[in-house]
């Protein structure tokens, strides 16, 4: 999806400093080709990669990076001159309290993503956020941090970026609930008999929209969702029972807000992630072109169905740990990271993710959440437990 951008408005006489963490997936590029689109308004001075640094350094030779940050025991990459290399979480941490940055561009994926963010937050800077798992692990702590240096949190995911829009004009007094859509993922009209057993190709096939693998996995199982709901509890301070789920299929309609008086507000948008990042990137001010428009007339009909809960098992576990708190939503999350990786990699079954989650989530003692010590502790016991049963799962599959 995409194409070319149409200036709308007057470019800003100063850049924003933008430090993009987690630039070679697929949320880092399209954050990249949104800077591209809009070179007056925005300037990249720091770029992250977990392992793709020959992409790295094509990026930081493009944008003309001072800073990169790369994980621990990675190939040094052939970055260009006078780049600064860092490595592992500190490195990370500090491209996202680097006081020459204005706009931090969360988007790593999994729990890599929460020192970082709680690092920017802490820093007082605007977060444009898309990892997930910060607000899953350590919402509280997140929320709590912001509220204190008046760090702005800004949402990158369709659905929230939706929200955050919407319920601008919507006074709270007003304001029943929230309502996200889900497409279903790749496997929504797969006959419930062969889901646990469906191939990665089939998985990572996603209907309507192009994603990075985890993200599309995680649609398949629903787990997405589940973070989604979380997501939206901090940072729109909703109870869960406030938050619901609506199957919808074309992906056009990203949100709905419920009002007091029975009716509701939608938002709709083409599936294309740009739209929200380009929202996120010049927030507060106005977005800064199309990249497609949406026309009512070529949409064709939407629907929205009830979402059958019974076809994703990961789903309601990922949502009860996250209403259990402390280092619940902790354990849920990582294991499905582990599993998430394994399945791709080929050494468990699609079905075994949800084993996973639920194995992890048996064996793990969930405790209190009150730092980012304790959080990422129980993060690493839940990995090791993960891992283990994986590797018993892995042995069954290869008999």
């Amino acid at each position: 999806m995409g194409g070319r951008v149409t200036p709308s408005g007057t470019p800003p006489s100063v850049r924003k400093r933008v430090a993009v963490l987690g630039s070679t997936g697929s949320i880092g590029r399209n954050v990249l080709a949104v800077a591209a689109a809009h070179p007056d308004a925005f300037e990249i001075v720091s770029l992250s990669a977990f392992r793709n640094v020959d992409l790295l350094a094509e990026q930081a030779a493009r944008f003309g990076v001072g800073k990169v940050a790369v994980g621990e025991g990675t190939p040094q990459g052939s970055f260009p001159d006078g780049v600064e290399i860092g490595r592992g979480r500190a490195s990370l941490e500090a491209l996202a309290s680097d006081p020459g940055v204005d706009l931090v561009v969360n988007a790593l994926v999994g729990a890599a993503g929460l020192a970082p963010t709680l690092a920017a937050v802490e820093a007082g800077r605007t977060l444009a956020l898309a990892n997930k798992e910060s607000l899953v692990m350590a919402g509280e702590l997140v929320s709590r941090a912001a509220e204190s240096s008046g760090a702005a949190l800004v949402p990158i995911d369709s659905e929230h970026s939706s929200l955050f829009r919407c319920l601008k004009g919507v006074p709270r007094s007003e304001l029943a609930g929230v309502v996200l859509t889900a497409s279903g993922g790749p496997l929504r009209d797969l006959p419930t008999s062969e889901i646990a057993s469906a191939g990665v190709e089939a998985v990572l096939d996603h209907p309507t929209w192009d994603m990075g693998e985890k993200v599309t996995v995680d649609s398949a199982t629903l787990v997405n969702k589940a973070m989604e709901v979380v997501e939206a509890r901090w940072l729109f301070d909703l109870p869960f029972e406030r938050i619901e789920v609506v199957l919808h299929r074309e992906s056009i309609v990203h949100s709905l807000v419920r009002l007091t008086d029975g009716t509701l507000l939608a938002h709709l948008g083409l599936p294309d992630m740009k739209v929200p990042i380009q929202y996120a990137m010049f927030h507060p001010d106005p977005p800064g072109g199309i990249f497609e428009d949406c026309r009512p007339g070529a949409l064709g009909s939407l629907h929205f169905e009830p979402v059958d809960f019974g076809r994703y098992p990961c789903y309601d576990l990922v949502l009860d740990a996250a209403r259990q708190g402390g280092t619940s939503p902790v354990i849920a999350a990582t294991a499905d990271e582990v599993a998430v990786a394994a399945f791709v990699d080929g050494r468990i079954r699609f079905g075994e993710i949800a084993d996973v989650i639920a194995g992890a989530l048996a064996a793990v003692a969930a405790g209190d959440a009150p730092d980012v010590d304790a959080v990422l502790a129980a993060e690493e016991t839940a990995r090791e437990a993960a891992g283990q049963i994986v590797g018993r799962l892995s042995g069954a599959l290869s008999q």
